[in-house]
């Protein structure tokens, strides 16, 4: 093939895909953050025991150090959940139909590709709209995917799960599915929960569907050490939050001084993620106007991971009309998939 030839075509391929493009950002001009204003900080940050929301931990560093947690050794979830994906992706394609996707903190949509291969196989229309804070990993995933499967349509939302599930328009399909996977339900409270599911319903249509993923509980010794790496790389990715937070609100968090803690909290069946301060100090957040006293040894709450019971959560999902049709686990027991269905 001629040098131009080529060049041609990789012109031809580049259009097609931002013909088969859109993305839409409903968080202001900045890569990531919502609210922008940082009001969530400040509150955070300014309780008797300090916390911020974890969507301070996805910047573009943050996004790339999540996906490199989800290949560790200890990090059980990405590849048990991939498992059953891998295992019933078909069937829910048939179940579900002609559906368009969508998936909530899609990352860089590995696990996507079991489904849109599921339904690709059927021979189903491809609509697929990635929801996520970062705008870098979602563009640049969307073109990915896009390239690799020539008749897909994608609208992406660099958005939080609030906006974006209000801003959702009627599917061009007859179907369409909200995906939640990798258990990130496990990062709300019991209040927070049940809101999320008041969302969920809210954005589908009687008949729709839900499919989520959740980390099922098990000891203390499998889940502790799925957040305290040998690697090291969680604690990166919880330190990063400081540095995301430093260059988004101008703050000075010397990095170093803190250290990432996490463990599990067997009472409230969830693990605990904390920056734990290695010595008293002062922190400043320009922008906010925020000056933030650290004791030797106090910390900030970054993220919790609640851990489910299937009977518990099937029963608050049918609570809030969303019927579990299937529930698909690993041999272990470690991770359960739930299909729902809105009912009237």
């Amino acid at each position: 093939m001629s040098i131009s030839k080529a060049l041609n075509r990789n012109v031809t391929s580049q259009n097609t895909i931002e013909k088969r493009l859109r993305m839409e950002c409903l968080i202001g001009a900045t890569q990531i953050i919502a609210p922008s204003t940082g009001s969530d900080v400040v509150k955070g940050l300014t309780q008797t025991s300090k916390s911020l929301p974890p969507c301070y931990f996805y910047d573009n560093r943050g996004s790339e150090l999540f996906e490199l947690i989800c290949d560790l050794p200890e990090y059980y979830l990405t590849r048990t959940e991939t498992i059953i994906l891998q295992q019933y992706a078909g069937e829910i394609a048939k179940i579900t139909g002609a559906c368009e996707l969508v998936e909530l903190g899609s990352g860089n949509s590995t696990k996507t590709r079991i489904l849109l291969n599921a339904y690709q196989q059927l021979d189903y229309p491809l609509h697929y709209l990635p929801i996520d804070v970062c705008a870098g990993i979602l563009e640049s995933s969307a073109k990915q995917l896009l390239r690799d499967y020539p008749l897909l349509q994608v609208y992406a939302l660099a958005a939080t799960y609030e906006l974006a599930l209000a801003k959702l328009l009627p599917t061009q399909l007859p179907s369409r599915m909200i995906c939640f996977l990798g258990s990130s339900l496990g990062n709300l409270t019991p209040n927070e929960c049940s809101i999320f599911f008041s969302q969920i319903t809210e954005a589908l249509q009687v008949g729709e569907y839900f499919l989520l993923g959740i980390d099922l509980r098990k000891s203390k010794q499998i889940l502790e050490p799925a957040y305290n790496d040998s690697q090291g790389v969680t604690a990166a990715f919880n330190l990063n939050m400081l540095e995301h937070l430093n260059q988004q609100f101008e703050g000075n968090f010397d990095t170093p001084q803190f250290e990432h803690w996490a463990f599990y909290n067997q009472n409230e069946h969830q693990i605990e993620m904390h920056l734990r301060s290695l010595r008293s100090q002062i922190v400043e957040l320009r922008a906010l106007n925020l000056k933030v006293n650290f004791a030797l040894g106090e910390t900030i709450l970054t993220e919790i991971s609640r851990k489910f019971d299937l009977n518990i959560i099937k029963q608050e999902l049918t609570t809030q009309g969303l019927l579990p049709l299937e529930v698909w686990t690993d041999p272990n027991q470690w991770f359960g998939l739930l299909l729902c269905q809105l009912q009237a």
